[in-house]
């Protein structure tokens, strides 16, 4: 039984957007009567868990709307429903986290915000629910390291400044657009990102197919163990390296896609690792196409432990 984490409250009410909100629910929807998972709704995380990894004046300015800028650094309009929402989805990350080491794998149906920066937001991402589920397991004791895996089409920029700051932590990035100062930029042979001790990356390139994807991902994925088995893998399965979706330069289609996640299921068994993966990305304009891509990574995962 696959334990998964859902509350309804994951989407605020910000309006019409190009973040597809309602994807959460539609995602919790498709897969609610397979007999192999449980939906559970998750608790909110405490401010405490928050605060370990941002900072207390970008943290007031999401519950307040003050001062605006910040409030709004990470590209949503703000609401009084922003500060309750991102509470939960990091809450989600938290239990889907521990979960996982429990049961070996879990999911959260949210995002894991991975530009979010300590002090500010980007790119629709407040709070980094990746290092803060990190950081919440690793202060309880649970946990002594863990790895994010990043597969969302945009380089996961805040989650690797945050890992800099943390040894417990290593970031990979898997990317076909580098981001940087709330930009994307699609040519991966122009910007790339700079990599560090314990957060490093590999583009895919413009036009990137299935067989380009894999080779990269055969030859990245073993860096992972880098520093030796991490207690817990946190897998950010993005939705936009889809070729239909308005930012992705890639040749990625639904099959495409579902390969990549058996590959990292596939790693992740071979090594025993304890995985937790969430939602990411997904802009394309037919949002069930993007629903698709996120209830294959729950085919994928079947295909690999079932």
């Amino acid at each position: 039984m696959l334990r998964v984490f859902h509350h309804p409250g994951f989407a605020a009410d910000i309006g019409r957007h190009i973040m597809p909100m309602r994807k959460f629910q539609l995602v919790a929807d498709a897969i609610r009567d397979c007999p192999d998972i449980e939906i559970i709704a998750p608790a909110p995380a405490d401010e405490l868990d928050i605060l370990r990894v941002h900072d207390h004046a970008y943290v007031t300015a999401i519950k307040s709307g003050q001062p605006k800028a910040l409030a709004e650094s990470q590209k949503f309009p703000w609401s009084p429903q922003l500060y309750p929402s991102v509470l939960l989805t990091s809450g989600a990350m938290i239990t889907a986290s521990r979960q996982a080491i429990a049961d070996g794998a879990s999911a959260a149906l949210c995002s894991g915000f991975h530009h979010s920066h300590a002090k500010h937001g980007e790119g629709f991402c407040t709070f980094n629910g990746l290092i803060v589920a990190i950081d919440a397991l690793r202060a309880s004791g649970e946990i002594k390291s863990a790895a994010v895996l990043d597969m969302d089409l945009h380089y996961g920029n805040g989650t690797a400044l945050l890992a800099g700051t943390r040894p417990h932590v290593f970031a990979l990035s898997i990317y076909g657009n580098d981001y940087r100062e709330n930009q994307t930029f699609a040519d991966v042979t122009i910007k790339q990102h700079e990599d560090g001790a314990n957060h490093q990356s590999s583009a895919l390139p413009e036009g990137c197919d299935r067989t380009t994807m894999l080779k990269i991902m055969e030859e990245s994925l073993p860096r992972l163990l880098g520093n030796g088995k991490p207690d817990l893998l946190i897998y950010q399965a993005g939705a936009d390296p889809y070729f239909e979706d308005p930012y992705s330069p890639l040749k990625l289609d639904h099959d495409d896609l579902l390969a990549r996640d058996e590959t990292v299921f596939a790693f992740a068994k071979q090594h025993q690792l304890n995985i937790a993966w969430v939602l990411a990305g997904g802009y394309t304009s037919d949002v069930s196409k993007v629903v698709k891509v996120h209830t294959n990574t729950f085919n994928a995962w079947r295909n690999i432990y079932g």
